[in-house]
């Protein structure tokens, strides 16, 4: 039996009309186009041709013809109409993105976070992966001029009532669920409006694929109910931003990597190398977890969200932690990457703290000590005694460490690396330029 036979019957079975072929661009968009069932077969055989030209960082012009192969493991009824009526159903699966001689393209995020983990797999080493997703819901979609226009007042773990505010996370959970995409935990977020949802631990491939599913399900939630849903990491400068925080671990031979009963916090030697590793280079992979401008408001905007490259146990000022674990459930044994926007590319994300991590094991860095206070409340000279160093405070000085960082061109490939960073470059030279409401009211009558 062919893999695809499966989803074949499957169309056929619950009347699927239309089948959306899902992936993204170098800088996480989600990108669609639909096929008929007509079609499904030769998808799988032959993939479907795309000009890549067209999306951000797939491909250069004169090498434009891409093709689009789904892959089958991820096909999911979408819970939603998408404009076919009762009668006909919409399915989806995410798409590998290929050469037309059948190789994958080097500028293919999904392809990106595979290389790694196959260069995992060689070490006979797995990433499982949990994220934390925060987000904010918005009464209507912003509009020059006018104040955003929040759904609630409410804070951290709130009961919010209301028919709609109750409904909007059981109804984002019932739909996620109904795509094979388990929900841990949900709740009302520290801002007005802010809420969070965290999925349960799979495979860091599939985690990045439900994220992206996750950000579609919460929009046409949104959608549906008259709201706006944004993932944008700091839309309010004096409410919490919305990270991403997200529980990893490496597993070898069916057990956990990072498990040892006898060390401190149940952490065996690898995962303290782990741990190393994402510190050592928290500064070049920046760019990548913390993507936009708007970022660094998020990491220098206190309220949780990390500043400075330190980890520890029950610390939530840390750039990563070690969350509790019952000594008896080595299986639980994980760090904490909280640094992280919900905003990034999870492929890409995933590929350059896994990197991190294998190069602190593969070097054996030696992890410092931990960092028991909270590291907002010190000095700076306390913190420069006991060696926090800063993360890049803007996106431009991330780039600067991105630029000059061999670890991040060899996980992402020439090509990935260079539109990124020219990419990224272009932001922040249009946010540069720009004269805003705040200069103006403290300079204008200089």
């Amino acid at each position: 039996m062919r893999q695809y036979d499966s989803v074949i019957r499957a169309v056929e079975e619950n009347r699927v009309g239309f089948i959306r072929l899902w992936f993204c661009d170098v800088l996480g968009t989600l990108k669609s186009i639909a096929i008929s069932p007509a079609d499904l077969e030769d998808s799988f055989t032959e993939g479907i041709g795309i000009d890549g030209s067209t999306i951000e960082g797939l491909t250069r012009a004169y090498e434009s013809d891409m093709i689009l192969r789904p892959d089958p493991a991820t096909f999911q009824i979408l819970p939603w109409s998408d404009g076919s009526g009762d009668r006909l159903r919409t399915a989806r699966m995410m798409c590998d993105v290929l050469t037309p001689d059948g190789e994958p393209a080097a500028s293919d995020p999904r392809y990106v976070l595979r290389r790694t983990l196959e260069k995992a797999e060689k070490q006979g080493l797995t990433l499982f992966t949990a994220p934390e997703i925060e987000f904010y819901l918005f009464q209507k979609p912003w509009q020059q001029g006018e104040p955003l226009a929040l759904v609630d007042r409410s804070g951290y773990f709130d009961h919010v009532h209301g028919t709609e505010q109750l409904g909007f996370r059981r109804n984002v959970i019932a739909d996620l669920e109904s795509m094979n995409i388990q929900v841990e935990y949900s709740h009302h977020e520290n801002g007005p409006g802010q809420n969070e949802i965290d999925l349960r631990y799979a495979d860091a491939l599939t985690t990045a694929d439900s994220i992206l599913t996750f950000r579609a399900v919460v929009k046409e939630v949104a959608h549906g109910t008259g709201q706006v849903a944004s993932f944008m990491p700091k839309p309010m400068i004096k409410q919490p931003g919305s990270g991403m925080h997200t529980h990893l671990s490496l597993f070898q031979n069916g057990k956990n990597a990072f498990h040892d009963p006898g060390g401190e916090y149940g952490l065996s030697a690898m995962g303290r190398q782990f741990i190393a590793g994402l510190l050592r280079h928290a500064p070049e992979y920046c760019a990548v977890t913390n993507q936009f401008v708007n970022s660094y408001k998020r990491l220098w905007g206190a309220q949780e969200a990390p500043s400075y490259i330190c980890w520890g146990h029950n610390n939530r000022s840390a750039l990563v932690r070690v969350p509790f674990h019952k000594p008896t459930k080595g299986t639980s044994s994980r760090v904490e990457f909280r640094g992280l926007d919900s905003a990034a590319n999870p492929y890409l994300a995933f590929a350059v703290l896994l990197a991190a991590g294998l190069k602190g094991i593969e070097e054996q860095y030696e992890l410092p000590e931990g960092a028991e206070d909270n590291v907002w409340e010190l000095s700076e000279r306390e913190r420069q005694a006991m060696g926090y160093l800063p993360l890049p405070s803007d996106l431009c000085r991330a780039l600067e460490y991105f630029e000059s960082s061999e670890l991040m061109a060899e996980t992402l490939g020439e090509q990935v690396f260079e539109f990124f960073l020219r990419e990224k470059r272009s932001e922040w030279h249009r946010y540069r330029n720009q004269v805003t409401d705040v200069e103006l009211a403290a300079n204008f009558n200089l």
